[in-house]
């Protein structure tokens, strides 16, 4: 069976047409496919997942990162995500038949095609560095895309493709190599930042909260709400359960109510049947009890009508 990679970049924008453009090239990019994509005003942020084999997902990452090169312009970009550019983070992350040393591969090759290409310095983050400070996509965003032009020409700083300076639209890019994670916001009942600041540094990993997760905080002004986002990079360690609970525990601290939550992006099955086992006290849910994934176990191994 092919091999298959999924990417997950994520753009500077939530224009409309803009976004609009940038999902049509990876829709119209053979043997790619587009599954979910999501953007709103508060974090002026595209993120998208699509997935492919080697050369497609490749293919499609590259063509969707020149448009958006193209078409975004970082001097006038406000959001409250942190960025660095236009295409901001561009994570190659393997699915079936595929290894992390393969989308090392991949972000590499997107990085130097990207820089060359287009003049965009590229810095490599995740699996794809040798460098343990530069896994790290808080220390490679540190200043953000107004601090660049001075974080960039720092040595220790130096791209790993690319010019040592901002890209005069685009800022820079960061890609690499990681495992799939599970995103997940949830929304909370007050219009208070200050107080979601408290419960998200409670939850992220380097600030005192759990490993493997890095959580923020963002006013919904619409709603007069705030979000905690979260990324659990490795979600069978830390389960999403656990976070929730400690999630409840901070809310409850300060009395404030959690209206609702979201994924951001696909959800792993493995989350979901962890949640379920958790909350219904399920002793025996393996993804192998679940129908679907039986019956596509069951036509894989030669199991289909004739």
């Amino acid at each position: 069976m092919e091999n298959i990679f999924e990417c997950v970049p994520n753009f500077s924008t939530s224009n409309l047409k803009i976004v609009e453009m940038i999902l049509n090239e990876i829709k119209n990019t053979p043997n790619a496919f587009l599954l979910d994509y999501y953007f709103d005003d508060c974090y002026n942020r595209l993120v998208v997942s699509f997935i492919g084999n080697k050369e497609s997902v490749l293919k499609a990452a590259l063509k969707a990162a020149f448009k958006s090169v193209e078409l975004i312009d970082m001097r006038e970009h406000k959001g409250q995500h942190p960025r660095i550019g236009a295409v901001d983070v561009v994570p190659f992350i393997p699915v079936k038949n595929a290894t992390i040393k393969d989308c090392v591969g991949l972000a590499r090759k997107f990085g130097e095609i990207l820089a060359k290409k287009c003049g965009v310095p590229v810095y490599l983050y995740g699996e794809a560095t040798a460098k343990p400070k530069r896994s790290d996509l808080d220390w490679i965003r540190e200043g953000e895309y107004e601090r660049l032009a001075e974080m960039i020409v720092k040595p220790e700083r130096k791209p790993d493709f690319g010019p040592a300076k901002p890209h005069q639209t685009a800022g820079a890019t960061i890609t690499g190599a990681r495992k799939i994670m599970a995103g997940f916001n949830v929304n909370l009942g007050t219009a208070d930042l200050n107080v979601a600041k408290k419960i998200a540094k409670s939850l992220h990993a380097k600030k005192g909260g759990l490993s493997n997760v890095k959580a923020m905080a963002a006013l919904i002004p619409e709603k007069t709400i705030t979000q905690v986002g979260m990324s659990i990079s490795d979600f069978e360690k830390t389960p999403l359960y656990r976070v929730f609970e400690l999630l409840k525990i901070e809310t409850a601290r300060y009395n404030v109510p959690i209206i609702s939550s979201e994924f951001c992006g696909m959800v792993p099955l493995k989350v979901l049947i962890d949640i379920a086992a958790y909350y219904l006290k399920i002793s025996n849910l393996t993804e192998a009890r679940v129908l679907e994934i039986a019956v596509q176990n069951a036509i894989e191994k030669g199991g289909a009508f004739e």
